[in-house]
């Protein structure tokens, strides 16, 4: 498959219409339809519905629009090192992050490292410890800021010496919310809401003398911003780490700490033997300094 033939295909995919999609490309009606006839002989399938005003994708059409959105966003960031190349540290590089309260110390190090290299830009991206690993290994990321427990063995990493608090938010209206903490006990009573991944489950199970099954788990969450609108809506109790969740005086849930405390850390990390750009090259470096200070 050829990077040209799947922007062809993307485009099909956004507007929809293969004359349309033809005027865009500058390219003819005939010319792109043969491509798209030639895409699917390769693929050695149907990747499209042909309607007389519209075509819709197949379920394997929908597969390829993810792939080759992937596929074309790295081409491009590799067009984009090579083109910095060059230059002495300039260009882009790639963040990811959980919403947690230590992106304010790697955001630190990121504004003075910018403030010293001001012809680079940042590109952040937000999801929890597994996607964003999934994107470094993809290529996608250069590093990527974590809450344990994570399983980092595969990546070259540096340990913050931020710890995180957990609790619970709760309805303002409600019994726990009057609570100056909560306990294991309180906990196993109440509907829950809980991030996804299996290893924080089971950490805080264990935390709470449980196993993960004796919980009332309502729901799962990713980002904790709609899990509390949720806990706002009443559906549940939400498991999560203190300061993530802004909260003023109109606020309708509150943060409620566990007692015993329990804390986790986090970690910065990237993949190990990657060949970096030159930019992103010094800022793992100097950022690998800057937190063994």
């Amino acid at each position: 498959m050829e990077i040209r033939i799947l922007r062809y295909f993307l485009t099909v995919a956004r507007e929809e219409n293969i004359t349309r999609a033809a005027a865009v490309l500058h390219i003819t009606q005939p010319t792109l339809s043969r491509q798209l006839i030639q895409l699917e002989e390769e693929l050695n399938t149907q990747l499209l519905i042909r309607g007389k005003n519209k075509v819709t994708l197949t379920d394997a059409g929908m597969l390829l629009r993810r792939r080759a959105e992937e596929i074309i966003d790295l081409a491009d960031k590799t067009e984009k090192e090579f083109l910095a190349a060059d230059e002495l540290i300039a260009g882009e590089i790639f963040v990811g992050a959980g919403e947690i309260n230590a992106m304010h110390q790697l955001g630190e190090f990121m504004i003075d490292f910018h403030r010293r290299f001001p012809h680079i830009q940042y590109h952040l991206y937000s999801g929890n410890a597994d996607d964003v690993k999934q994107k470094i290994d993809q290529g996608f990321l250069d590093i990527g800021l974590l809450t344990e427990p994570v399983d980092i063995e595969k990546y070259e990493f540096v340990r913050l010496k931020y710890k995180e608090a957990w609790g619970i938010i709760a309805p303002l209206n409600s019994e726990i919310a009057k609570k100056e903490y909560v306990t294991p006990e309180d906990i196993q009573k109440l509907p829950l809401l809980i991030g996804h991944r299996l290893i924080v489950q089971n950490e805080l199970a264990h935390w709470m003398g449980l196993d993960i099954s004796d919980l009332n788990i309502v729901a799962t969450y990713d980002l904790i911003y709609n899990a509390a609108i949720l806990v706002e809506k009443g559906l549940g109790y939400a498991l999560c780490l203190d300061k993530i969740v802004y909260m003023s005086n109109q606020s309708l849930v509150r943060f409620v700490p566990l007692k015993p405390a329990y804390e986790t850390g986090a970690v910065i990390v990237w993949k190990k033997h990657q060949v970096f750009s030159a930019t992103a090259t010094r800022f793992i470096q100097e950022l690998y300094t800057y937190f063994h200070k």
